[in-house]
């Protein structure tokens, strides 16, 4: 799949970027390439992390099941490839939000990022910005170095951004509303990481992807409730859902 070009499919994973070719390579719908990608879904070293800062688990946001992952994809990057400075509080969005209230967390999105390498200087690692979730106001150098589309940018040179070095096997855990992005990979070789990201289940697919049914018949129920916990459709004869579903 390392030969993959944007818009190309291997089976149900599908070559992607988000702005621009100078992002590297998304094979999309990762989780749909084998059994230690469907054992990430909900992996035990990070999933109650994820359940607690989703939120949601003892109220009414849980009739479905506590998580949704509404995007996941394996990400390789070679020299001179990055992505721009994105998300962020501001502009505030629902899917995005980070939220706290009454000593609990509930997030909109929260991200995984695994690295299947070591990720160090020169690497072209994930910059964030610490704190930046929190902020009521829009970091002043947003726009110089925001993703643009058909643009390659990166996050070099932003004040306050940071490098999150990480060894091979290593979790980044953080709300997508963090604002972040990546250094410009200037060594030779790949850049690999891999991305679960989660939300409430009641959420819906960020792109317009849906699991395979051979996926879904190979999962135990409780990641099959993760990928697709909408799967259950209740409508009349003639309806869309009921003629898709």
């Amino acid at each position: 799949m390392l030969d993959m070009q944007p818009g190309e499919w291997r089976g149900h994973v599908h070559g992607h970027f988000f702005a621009s070719a100078t992002e590297g390579l998304n094979l999309q719908q990762i989780y749909e390439a084998g059994e230690p990608w469907e054992f990430l879904i909900d992996n035990p070293a990070w999933i109650d992390h994820i359940k607690c800062f989703v939120g949601g688990g003892d109220s009414f946001d849980s009739n479905h099941g506590p998580l949704f992952i509404d995007e996941n994809f394996a990400g390789i990057r070679g020299p001179g490839e990055a992505i721009g400075l994105h998300s962020g509080s501001v502009p505030w969005s629902k899917r995005g939000q980070f939220h706290v209230k009454n000593q609990k967390f509930n997030c909109g999105q929260v991200n995984v990022l695994m690295a299947l390498n070591n990720v160090g200087a020169g690497d072209g690692a994930t910059m964030i910005i610490p704190g930046s979730h929190k902020s009521n106001f829009v970091h002043p150098e947003f726009d110089q170095y925001k993703m643009k589309y058909g643009e390659g940018t990166s996050v070099e040179g932003t004040t306050a951004a940071i490098e999150a070095h990480l060894a091979a096997g290593d979790a980044l855990v953080f709300v997508d509303s963090l604002c972040h992005g990546s250094a410009r990979r200037i060594n030779e070789g790949q850049r690999r990481t891999a991305v679960y990201r989660y939300g409430p289940s009641w959420g819906f697919f960020r792109h317009p992807y849906r699991p395979s049914q051979a996926l879904l018949e190979r999962l135990t129920p409780g990641r099959r409730n993760i990928v697709f916990p909408h799967e259950k459709v209740i409508s009349p004869p003639g309806s869309v859902s009921a003629a898709t579903s």
